[in-house]
């Protein structure tokens, strides 16, 4: 199946708008309240393959997109599915009952994202234990000013 056929096929049989990017590559965005129905219609449809979720934070927005990666190996295309959550509440829905390995990627996230996963029993730390800090990769994280007040100061700046 073509790659715009894939775009006809999902838009019809789910109502979520995707659309082409590359010669290989569909986008779609999908609300959080979807997104497992609609990961599992990907999987249905032969996208096999999770690759990685991963996630962005929008500050100016207030919000947040968690974005899985997924491949259909026997179609030789990817899809990228993003799924805004709100900042000052940001959950979605775990994916392991579909992947099981969404599970560390759901559990990395949490950690460095602060954006929980209902159904992921794994939310520890995964790298940062003893981690006292809003979560690293959030834009309002001020990684000089973390590093001043674990590390001190260098002899220059003083």
């Amino acid at each position: 199946m073509t790659r715009n056929a894939l775009v006809e096929r999902i838009e019809a049989e789910t109502g979520i708008e995707s659309r082409p990017r590359y010669s290989n590559q569909i986008e779609a965005s999908v609300p959080r309240e979807r997104i497992i129905s609609f990961l599992s219609f990907l999987k249905t449809i032969g996208f096999e393959h999770l690759s990685n979720i991963t996630a962005i934070d929008w500050i100016q927005d207030s919000t947040m997109e968690v974005v899985y990666n997924v491949w259909s190996y026997s179609e030789r295309i990817h899809i990228t599915v993003k799924s805004p959550v709100p900042r000052g509440n940001p959950v979605s829905f775990t994916c392991m009952g579909l992947w099981p390995q969404g599970r560390v990627y759901e559990q990395e996230l949490h950690e460095m994202f602060g954006i929980s996963f209902q159904g992921n029993p794994t939310q520890g730390p995964l790298f940062l234990h003893n981690w006292k800090d809003i979560p690293p990769l959030r834009k309002d994280f001020d990684t000089e000013e973390y590093s001043r007040r674990a590390y001190g100061y260098l002899e220059e700046e003083q």
